[in-house]
């Protein structure tokens, strides 16, 4: 199921618990990890160095734009080998990349060789963030064209996974990730259905569910819940101790999100626990 990781590394405490996770699925899968870094152009090509150059004239501002390039280029290349030393210490292939780009771009444009992406719930930047989730993973998630699993600051070995499944083509996608999953690590797998009303289909919702997963070595539990999606599924997750959840991506237009908003993206801020985001 996965053999090949891409695994985004900014040196960030989120990033090295994103490390861990990773380590943990290559060594159960026997996978192969890539590290990338990516050097934010932003952080280099940015309105700070533009008003140096104003302000200084144009010889400093190549100066001290060529000196952040380089600290930023020894930054990386600092990461990406305390990265292959701790894969060589725990046995797990690995390879690195450092480019220089636009960050969600660059993961996501290598995403295309992974079966999946493994990022941290927020980066470097995190203490200037006033969301929950970092808006270079939340544009990750939008991007990317392969699955994506979102990491907490905690670091647990998932062994009570949770499937969102809502009987969408999206829902359906990550319920072959979810199964695969957990019958390659024998874990026990709980579907859940949020409906707005009692007796609103989550019966036949839940049919094609046990339909589907019957053909795996698994018995799932499956039940419903009443009321909105994004809360109910927060909820549940809490109450009863679940440490993966797997959910399919955004399931509106981006216009129709920004009114409404997301299910997937209030997920996404406020679990408490991994995300497997696949489309």
């Amino acid at each position: 199921m996965i053999k090949n990781i891409l695994l985004a590394l900014d040196g960030s405490e989120h990033s090295r618990t994103a490390l861990r996770y990773a380590l943990w699925l290559a060594t159960q899968f026997r996978a192969h990890i890539s590290g990338l870094h990516v050097i934010d152009i932003v952080s280099v090509e940015g309105p700070f160095f533009q008003d140096l150059s104003g302000a200084f004239g144009f010889e400093p501002y190549l100066d001290v734009a060529g000196k952040v390039r380089q600290a930023l280029h020894d930054r990386g290349q600092f990461l990406l080998q305390e990265f292959s030393t701790t894969c060589q210490e725990q046995g797990v292939s690995c390879e690195t990349a450092l480019v220089t780009g636009i960050v969600a771009n660059e993961i996501s444009e290598r995403a295309r060789t992974a079966d999946l992406v493994i990022i941290g719930h927020r980066g470097t930047n995190e203490q200037f963030s006033t969301g929950l989730l970092g808006g270079t993973a939340e544009s990750i998630t939008r991007k990317s064209p392969r699955p994506v699993f979102i990491t907490p600051m905690q670091f647990q070995p998932p062994s009570k996974p949770l499937l969102a499944y809502d009987g969408s083509a999206r829902a359906s996608t990550v319920m072959h990730s979810a199964a695969e999953f957990c019958s390659a690590l024998n874990l026990p797998l709980t579907v859940l259905t949020v409906t707005p009303r009692e007796k609103s289909g989550e019966e036949k919702i839940l049919e094609e569910a046990r339909h589907y997963l019957g053909s795996y070595d698994l018995t799932p539990t499956l039940l419903s819940v009443t009321g909105h999606a994004n809360q109910r599924i927060i909820e549940y997750l809490k109450e009863h101790g679940h440490d993966l959840l797997f959910i399919g991506a955004y399931g509106h237009s981006r216009i129709i999100e920004m009114v409404l908003g997301s299910t997937t993206e209030y997920v996404l801020r406020n679990a408490p626990c991994p995300v497997f985001l696949s489309r």
